[in-house]
């Protein structure tokens, strides 16, 4: 998540400086100092605080609120822990929701503009002669390892994941933490 947050500071520089940092590597210390209790989200966690950053009102830094709500879902997919132990276990369901998460964060990328037109967030670059799609990478990267993981603790307990569908254009993020 935070080479996601390097490249999403380096293509929306004018973000960092909303909030009132410095330079990028300040925003993104900012991000990861361990809270992510940001008084501009007004108390917004995981999902809201990621729907918070592509609404039209929001004046403040988006790629905080954006990082910082799916920062928050993938914690509670992981249950607040940095360390796990061997009876330790996971929610293959929170897994799963926090992947389906990232899939709409990154289509809210791709598809939310301001009023003239513009993205609120640009990340991948589909110019045929200039393109990069790095994106697309990492955040793949992180949805992969997050459907493996569902997967091998479904299996381990011997249940099945909730596939849940939904119109991508009027998806709300799914619960994580709460589950």
């Amino acid at each position: 998540m935070h080479r996601i947050a390097v490249k999403l500071y380096k293509r929306n520089p004018k973000e960092w400086k909303k909030s009132g940092q410095p330079n990028a590597a300040a925003a993104i210390d900012r991000l990861f100092a361990g809270s992510l209790n940001f008084p501009e989200l007004e108390g917004r966690r995981e999902g809201a605080a990621a729907l918070y950053a592509f609404s039209p009102s929001y004046q403040g830094d988006r790629v905080l609120a954006v990082m910082a709500g799916l920062l928050g879902m993938v914690y509670a997919a992981f249950e607040h822990k940095d360390d796990f132990y061997m009876l330790d276990s996971l929610n293959e369901q929170k897994l799963y929701n926090c992947a389906r998460n990232i899939e709409i964060a990154i289509w809210k990328m791709s598809s939310t503009r301001n009023d003239s037109g513009e993205l609120l967030l640009v990340s991948n670059e589909l110019d045929p002669n200039n393109p990069n799609l790095s994106f697309e990478r990492e955040f793949g990267r992180v949805i992969g390892l997050l459907d493996f993981l569902s997967k091998v603790v479904a299996d381990k307990n011997g249940r099945m994941i909730t596939r849940i569908t939904q119109s991508i254009a009027t998806s709300v993020f799914l619960p994580v933490g709460g589950l």
